[in-house]
């Protein structure tokens, strides 16, 4: 049982928080393309922008597979005390409310912004900048997540 919850939770992991990661690392760059009234397809942008959206909000409800099958293969191993699982899911958790309080409420008002908004500005607005920050924050988050899962310091179940 333990080897398929495992399999199940890396596989979330990797189906899941992958496209979260990419669509919400591509956002900003389509986000302000659209803005900026980009003659060379501002309307294409803010479709793809719009898509990005999409896959970010739709893939974020399905992620929480991945902290409940984690969570089920730590108590079949016996782990769920240890230090290194306490850690992983409070930087899970951060990653989390980092992604539904901040970039996809951010991803939703840049959104908003009328094609041409940003057109007179030659770099991109506060907003945009902060959401790639904020982007790069969630996924940093995650990447500390998957060397925990690996590296498992103090752990009797290998590595």
């Amino acid at each position: 049982m333990t080897k398929f919850l495992l399999s199940i939770h890396v596989l979330a992991a990797i189906l899941v928080l992958g496209p979260v990661a990419v669509a919400a690392s591509l956002f900003p760059r389509y986000a302000w393309q659209a803005a900026s009234g980009d003659k060379d397809g501002g309307g294409r942008a803010a479709e793809v922008a719009a898509l990005l959206h999409r896959i970010c909000r739709g893939y974020a409800v399905v992620g929480i597979a991945v902290p409940v099958f984690g969570i089920a293969t730590a108590v079949q191993l016996g782990v769920l005390g240890d230090a290194w699982l306490i850690a992983s899911l409070v930087l899970t958790a951060i990653a989390a409310a980092t992604l539904v309080l901040a970039v996809l409420p951010g991803q939703l008002s840049l959104l908003g912004l009328p094609q041409g908004a940003a057109a007179d500005t030659g770099s991109p607005p506060a907003a945009v900048a902060r959401l790639g920050m904020l982007t790069g924050v969630f996924n940093l988050l995650w990447a500390v997540v998957v060397v925990l899962m690996i590296v498992r310091p103090g752990s009797t179940t290998g590595a």
